[in-house]
Formats: C-alpha cells, sequence, structure tokens
C-alpha cells in the first residue's frame, strides 16, 4: 500500500515551491481552489493552498478527503513564533494543536466530544519526520510541539505572553487546529511542518511579507524530507 498524501498550505506563496517538483502534475478546480495532483519523490499527491483562516483551511481539508480520496495531510507553510527560543526560519512540527480562540469546553462536551483540547498528530508520520530530520543538515533549529490556531494574525506581545502561558506553545497559525480537527473525524492521519516568519521581537505583518518566501522554501524541503521516508516505509512494508 502507499499513501496519497495532501498537502495544504495557506497561501499562494507557501504553495508554490511544491510546484517544480510535483510530477505528471494534473490541475484541477473545486469551491474556487486550484488543485495540484501527480507525484513528488514517488508519492502520489494532492497540493494546493486554501487561503487564509480556519473554515478555509477546513473546506480544503474535507475536499482532500472527500474529493481526492487522500489518505494523510500534511499542513505546510509558515507560522508565527510563540515561544521566545523559536526564531525566524526556525521550524516548529506538530505533536499537538489546539484553537487558541475557541472556549475549552466546546470541542469536549460538544460533538467531536474530545477528551482534551488538543488534537495529536499522527504517531507514524511524527516517527517518520523524527527520521527524516536526524541527517538533514540545517541553519536553524528544528523543534517538535504544540501548536496553536486562531482567526488573527499575532502581533501583540500580551496576546503572545497569555497563549504560550496558556498552551505552551510553540507556534501560532491560522489554519492548523481547523485541517487537524477535519482530519480528527475523518480519522486520516495529519501533521503539520511550519517555518517561522515572525517572533515576538521580530513581530508585524512585514515580517511575514519579508520572510514568507524563504520560509515557504524551507518548510517545503522538510516536506519532501518526509515524503522520501513515508515512501520508504511504505516500501518495506508491503
Amino acid at each position: 500500500m502507499q499513501w496519497k498524501i495532501g498537502i495544504i498550505c495557506a497561501v499562494d506563496r507557501e504553495v508554490k515551491p511544491f510546484l517544480t517538483h510535483i510530477e505528471n502534475c494534473i490541475v484541477s478546480e473545486k469551491a474556487m481552489l486550484k488543485i495540484y495532483e501527480g507525484t513528488i519523490e514517488g508519492v502520489s499527491v494532492v497540493a494546493l493552498f486554501s487561503g487564509v483562516c480556519k473554515v478555509n483551511a477546513a473546506i480544503a481539508a474535507q475536499i482532500l478527503i472527500d474529493t481526492y480520496h487522500v489518505n494523510a495531510i500534511i499542513n505546510a507553510g509558515t507560522a508565527g513564533g510563540i515561544d521566545s527560543k523559536v526564531n525566524v526560519f526556525d521550524t516548529v512540527i506538530s505533536t499537538q494543536v489546539a484553537y487558541h480562540d475557541v472556549s475549552d469546553n466546546i470541542l469536549k462536551e460538544f460533538h467531536p466530544h474530545m477528551p482534551s483540547i488538543y488534537f495529536d498528530a499522527d504517531s507514524l508520520l511524527l516517527d517518520l519526520a523524527r527520521k527524516s530530520i536526524q541527517n538533514k543538515k540545517s541553519d536553524y533549529a528544528v523543534y517538535f510541539g504544540k501548536m496553536v490556531t486562531g482567526d488573527k494574525f499575532i502581533d501583540d506581545i500580551n496576546l503572545i505572553n497569555s497563549i504560550s502561558a496558556k498552551y505552551a506553545a510553540l507556534s501560532a497559525d491560522m489554519e492548523t487546529a481547523s485541517i487537524a480537527h477535519v482530519c480528527y473525524v475523518n480519522r486520516v492521519p495529519f501533521i503539520a511542518i511550519r517555518t517561522i516568519t515572525d517572533t515576538a521581537t521580530h513581530s508585524g505583518f512585514e515580517n511575514f511579507e519579508k520572510n514568507c518566501d524563504v520560509a515557504s522554501n524551507i518548510s517545503k524541503d522538510f516536506v519532501l524530507g518526509l515524503l522520501k521516508e513515508i515512501k520508504t516505509y511504505f516500501s518495506l512494508v508491503k
């Protein structure tokens, strides 16, 4: 068996680095989204940019599952740093993801009746991600840990400190938890790989704009490494 991997990025600049790597690419459209289907590193992939915010990302994830029948989803691209140890161009790989702008009881007391506020990354994808970075040389750090999501670009130091204190999150963005949410209810494996464009000390949308292209390429490289490990894993378990 080989997985078909969905790759969701928030904006066009984040998905663009993947497009030159997609072999035998077929382009289609669904729900006003342009979708690129082919292979990368010998793995079947379906890539797209969803648009910014939780609802757009959730729409994209459900389409990949229902229409393109992906077996797992990787959320790639950029994020803002929350933990003070995380610097611009470092990469965060999700272990758990939560909403920072949804009341804690909502997903526990109502559908899908979760045991906690966190969506866990898939254990196999995490193992393969860790393996993929063991021999990878990088000028920047890689961290495994928590991500948070909300419908707001965070450049307020008080909000950063509040999120850090409550969630012990490494990074924040506007899509990851909603993609993880869709994967959770569909029982589809999920992981996020996001590279930092801005932090508390280098905050503001101008830093995202300035650093987006470099960060997106770094994230892409880590995703390609994970795809190689996915291919190797399934070639060994045939």
